[in-house]
């Protein structure tokens, strides 16, 4: 590609009023689908117009993220390929929004990360706050508050982090945060605490918690009624496949008396890895379970 052709592609300038920047990309560490079905829930409550595309040859590998083929009686329809899109909206409260859909970029970091930069400042994007899960030892059966990793300590605290150093592989989300905190905009990781066993499933009720953090940080409110019952639906159906197991019943209660504890003493929740109770039986039984009860 040539050094002076731009790595996006400008649809439209709407006129915003210091949006919030959203993502939970693809691709990258998302327990329960936690930041998936988030970004999904807001994308169904909120209409949005596309604003730019990003060019999907500098920073997809269609090797990794195949094009989809769509064939009709054994003829080709159509082609999808995969892209990186910015769109903007507004909820119903005023509160406008720039969300950038799409999987995480495969090459081009740092060219990515200045592009989304450019944009940002162009639009006038306040913060970025990005959405995800990981698993963690806690039960279905409680509500577990959010984790955050964040360009400051007050707005890092102001939802709750897991406290200590860690070092951990970054996504994009990381090097967006890095390059818009260099600009001004500060950032915020919101991250969902899923239940371990249920971490390679669909777990909706912890994309409510980051729709909540999304609305307690930005104001940004996203009504979610489908997801909602979703989780609700979840909730009944884990219960049903504990009930069934004094093995499963014993390993919730030890969660639980683990959970509670580590509340009482305002715990983090960082603790209690090392005595974690194997969920590796209760999750295969939980996908074969979910699975043979439909979607």
């Amino acid at each position: 590609m040539a050094q002076d052709q731009p790595l996006y592609e400008l649809h439209s300038r709407p006129d915003l009023d210091q949006p919030a920047l959203v993502l939970a990309p693809d691709g990258w560490i998302d327990a329960g689908l936690a930041g998936v079905g988030a970004m999904a829930a807001l994308l169904e409550a909120v209409p949005t117009e596309l604003v730019a595309t990003f060019d999907s040859d500098e920073f997809i590998d269609y090797r990794a993220r195949r094009p989809t083929s769509v064939m009709e009686d054994g003829v080709y329809q159509d082609l999808i390929w995969p892209r990186i899109e910015l769109r903007s909206g507004r909820d119903g409260e005023g509160h406008d929004i720039l969300v950038l859909v799409g999987p995480e970029p495969d090459s081009r970091w740092k060219a990515f990360t200045g592009a989304v930069a450019e944009l940002a400042g162009m639009f006038g994007a306040r913060i970025l706050v990005s959405m995800a899960g990981f698993p963690t030892p806690v039960p279905h059966t409680r509500t577990s508050p959010l984790a955050a990793s964040a360009s400051s300590t007050e707005l890092a605290t102001s939802v709750g982090v897991v406290p200590g150093i860690l070092r951990v592989p970054a996504g994009i989300m990381a090097a967006l945060g890095d390059r818009l905190s260099g600009q001004g905009v500060p950032n915020l990781g919101l991250w969902a605490r899923v239940p371990h066993y249920a971490a390679g499933l669909p777990y909706p009720a912890a994309s409510l918690q980051l729709l909540e953090g999304l609305a307690r940080v930005t104001g940004v409110v996203v009504d979610a009624p489908e997801l909602r019952e979703a989780a609700e639906e979840t909730r009944r159906r884990l219960d049903g496949l504990a009930s069934n197991s004094v093995q499963h019943r014993t390993l919730i209660r030890q969660l639980e008396a683990q959970f509670d504890e580590e509340a009482e003493n305002q715990s983090a929740l960082a603790a209690g890895w090392a005595n974690l109770p194997s969920g590796d039986e209760l999750a295969a039984e939980l996908e074969k379970f979910l699975r043979d009860q439909g979607p």
